[in-house]
């Protein structure tokens, strides 16, 4: 017998709830129909590492753009009275009330040395303000302005050395902010060359094939059998050293560039190779699409995420080439500011131990390269078309 169950002991009604079925039926659909960039995207998206490399990445470009608004001082500005003075700590609240300043600066010298000895004045305060007046200067070489994102109040009193001074009194945090627009430059356009140069040589030699790439993979095999160390030596060697800091920089971009387009090639070669028998390549040859149209119109479009991912990972390369060159004095020299000229200071284990601070356009060189590259690698797993 049925019992009935009073309104009180009623089952209550569930709302309905979405069918997983449905829910992945449609979450396949998108991706279906999505194109190549969104698939790379949302790859993107699920590599933590990659995404935070990228903010560091954007966040160094940015810094090398606005070198001359967010750094204290010009790039030539020093205080012989101030050598290897120590860094500075800033203090955030001024007697109870907010108000940026830093201590001052004592020093004593041995008589026998003459070596200075810096210690903390906290009698002398330097009031710090954001948005300070100071060096004027063109932002982007158009705009005149005088107004830094933090500097002295007053630029005429006491310095500020938030990361210490070199040898010669120059502030070492903004020499590394204006080093940054050199040596990140320098990656691009160096990584620009060896982009075209591995894409047109190795094209053309997968492309044709026969003569034409048995040259060019000979020539591919000769630079990549020369040991990359006495290369850079030797051509950056024979660069002349009354070349002015312009003429040197791009010598040097040259240089790098002549070495780092081999690998590109030879990857950019072996997808040609396999491409050039596919369906859509016959198709545009039979509708009597000419050569260059088929080159960069249909192959190169079909693994340019792949391109993008090496082009990204090519840079780092091309920063420590810069800076292991300058840093052995035969790349960039002064005045030109890069992060491998200012690592030429900490070339004395003496000069370290008194002033470690001055290995910190190392630590730059490092965050950057490792932010490179984790940013590579997050694009490469995104392009891959196989983990989609």
């Amino acid at each position: 017998m049925t019992q009935l169950l009073s309104p009180r002991e009623q089952p209550e009604a569930r709302p309905p709830v979405e069918d997983d079925a449905v829910a992945t039926s449609t979450s396949e659909s998108a991706v279906a129909v999505a194109p190549q960039w969104k698939l790379v995207w949302w790859g993107f998206k699920r590599h933590r590492l990659a995404v935070t490399g990228g903010i560091v990445t954007l966040l160094v470009y940015f810094m090398a753009i606005f070198a001359e608004f967010l750094a204290p001082y010009s790039s030539s500005h020093y205080d012989p009275e101030y050598a290897y003075a120590p860094p500075q700590r800033l203090h955030f609240v001024d007697d109870g009330d907010w108000g940026l300043y830093v201590y001052g600066y004592t020093s004593e010298q041995d008589p026998e040395t003459l070596e200075l000895t810096w210690s903390v004045d906290e009698s002398q305060k330097v009031p710090v303000k954001l948005f300070a007046r100071g060096e004027e200067y063109k932002l982007f070489g158009l705009i005149p302005s005088d107004i830094h994102l933090i500097g002295p109040a007053d630029p005429d009193g006491p310095p500020m050395y938030l990361l210490g001074a070199d040898r010669n009194g120059h502030d070492l945090l903004s020499r590394i902010i204006h080093g940054a627009r050199v040596s990140m430059s320098i990656g691009l356009v160096g990584v620009a060359v060896a982009f075209v140069l591995g894409i047109v040589l190795g094209g053309i030699s997968g492309y044709f094939g026969g003569v034409v790439d048995l040259v060019i993979q000979r020539a591919v095999e000769f630079f990549m059998s020369i040991p990359t160390l006495p290369l850079w030596l030797g051509l950056a060697a024979a660069v002349p050293p009354g070349w002015g800091p312009l003429r040197r920089y791009f010598a040097v971009t040259v240089i790098l560039s002549l070495i780092a387009w081999t690998d590109l090639a030879r990857v950019v070669r072996g997808r040609f190779l396999s491409l050039r028998e596919e369906d859509f390549v016959t198709a545009a040859e039979v509708d009597g699409a000419s050569q260059p149209r088929i080159i960069f119109r249909h192959m190169l479009p079909s693994f340019t995420s792949h391109l993008i991912a090496s082009l990204t990972l090519s840079i780092p390369g091309m920063i420590l080439a810069e800076t292991s060159l300058s840093f052995l004095g035969l790349g960039l020299q002064a005045p030109v500011v890069s992060w491998g000229v200012l690592l030429q200071e900490a070339q004395q284990i003496r000069v370290v131990a008194t002033a470690p601070w001055l290995m910190l356009p190392g630590v730059m060189v490092v965050v950057t390269v490792l932010s490179l590259n984790f940013l590579g690698d997050g694009l490469r797993d995104a392009a891959d078309p196989y983990k989609h």
